[in-house]
């Protein structure tokens, strides 16, 4: 019987099998990097979303076979080195995910052969460093010390010998450090005599997860969505005791450390919800960790489980209120044309675009939705071998926001609107700073 192309079935994500010892087996691995190379190679959807594809596909053009058995195994990993798993492969590309009979999940096997690289010691001092963000953001956010680390991002001079020395590129932007993060400028609860609203899936109270991002890097995106909670009538909670979600490492292929840190955070997470609240983080990566990538981890794990139940993205949160009638609708102030970036790690949670719809409901307001990568990534753009890569990337966004005229631009991922911002700068824009759509939504609001 003849294999069918593509499926009718629903894609389904399976459970990673990352404890078993096969799992980091050298001879297993390759032959399942050769299998499914292969079906890529033959499919070739997905040449267009990062430099993953093109890698392989140009390792097979240029081998004297030009099939995948022509390619050198010495290669593989580069092309697992210019995957950033961001899912979009899987989430909306490919056509052989299971249920289908090949069972192709390419950034699961991506992520298993980081993890064999991880085990084996294959991986730069850089990205160890970098990838530890409780220990790097808290020392770099100490009073002189966050000053100091601004201060030399803005240097050219210390931006080249960081070029050198470490490897982070010279040009890529680097976020600011805050010297008093939020977890310890804001009070543990805002708006605490707000009467809470339960509706179908929400409690009407909610935790904000802050983020190793929000709490040291843009706590004025975490203070704008206290902001816009409290004005919907949402109690809040910051929790101020969680630690990394994970992600970082995750990318790094450290699963073990990734355990730890669910371990941490679990804690943290089920008092809140039995406390009555539901959580909320403002970083896509951060809640697609608790809702996709750690369910997968530990598919038998209820703990886990009940978190993904409460967890919840800012808008898709807004947009349940507001189907129940408790969301506000009297914004004052219009946003005219705004160019919004989907990210990726928000995508591929396949909730739809909240974000677009919660800012349609603002009057005069006109958004032009943008579903491309941005090229950021985690640590994708700031390393000196890929940062001209996620420009590249980036650039099809950057045209589409010159195009859309818009009166302000940003992403749910900050990260990913400071890159945009960075690739306008370099085409000669006015190098304005993009602004959150949770930040734009405070704006509408008229909230001071």
């Amino acid at each position: 019987m003849a294999m069918k192309e593509g499926s009718l079935s629903a894609p389904e994500r399976q459970p990673l099998d990352w404890q078993n010892p096969s799992f980091t087996d050298k001879e297993d691995l390759y032959a399942e990097l050769e299998r499914v190379y292969d079906i890529c190679h033959g499919c070739r959807r997905c040449v267009s979303l990062c430099d993953a594809f093109p890698t392989l596909f140009d390792l097979v053009d240029e081998s004297e076979t030009m099939e995948v058995d022509g390619v050198d195994k010495g290669d593989y990993m580069k092309v697992v080195d210019q995957c950033y798993l961001c899912d979009l492969c899987a989430e909306t590309k490919c056509p052989y995910l299971p249920p289908h009979d090949w069972a192709v999940d390419f950034p699961h096997l991506m992520l298993r052969a980081k993890a064999y690289k991880f085990q084996q010691g294959d991986t730069k001092w850089r990205d160890r460093i970098i990838t530890s963000t409780d220990p790097i953001f808290d020392t770099l956010s100490l009073p002189g010390l966050a000053q100091a680390a601004n201060a030399a991002a803005g240097s050219k001079a210390l931006r080249k010998l960081g070029d050198n020395l470490v490897g982070i590129h010279p040009d890529a932007p680097l976020p600011p450090f805050t010297h008093k993060p939020v977890s310890k400028a804001m009070a543990n609860e805002i708006g605490a005599d707000l009467k809470a609203k339960a509706c179908e899936r929400t409690t009407g109270k909610v935790a904000i997860y802050v983020t190793c991002y929000g709490d040291h890097n843009e706590p004025q995106v975490v203070e704008d969505l206290v902001s816009v909670l409290n004005h919907n009538g949402v109690a809040v909670k910051i929790l101020k005791d969680a630690k990394c979600c994970g992600m970082p490492k995750l990318e790094l292929g450290d699963l073990e450390k990734v355990a730890s840190l669910k371990d941490a955070n679990l804690p943290v997470f089920l008092k809140a919800i039995e406390d009555g609240y539901d959580i909320i983080a403002p970083i896509p990566s951060c809640v697609l960790m608790y809702k996709q990538e750690l369910p997968l981890m530990f598919p038998d794990d209820t703990e886990v489980a009940r978190v993904k139940k409460a967890f919840f993205d800012p808008f898709e949160y807004l947009m349940l209120r507001h189907k129940a009638g408790l969301a506000r609708t009297d914004f004052i102030t219009p946003l005219g044309k705004v160019a919004y970036h989907v990210a990726c790690h928000q995508r591929v949670q396949a909730f739809g675009m909240k974000t677009r719809e919660f800012l349609q409901l603002i009057p005069n307001t006109e958004v032009t939705a943008i579903e491309r990568c941005s090229g950021h990534d985690g640590t994708y753009a700031i390393k000196s071998e890929t940062y001209e890569k996620a420009m590249k990337i980036a650039r099809p966004v950057v045209r589409r926001v010159k195009e859309s005229e818009a009166d302000t631009f940003g992403s749910d991922c900050p990260m990913a609107g400071r890159l945009i911002a960075h690739g306008l700068d370099a085409e000669g824009e006015n190098g304005e700073a993009a602004e959150h759509p949770i930040s734009m939504v405070k704006r509408a609001y008229g909230i001071r």
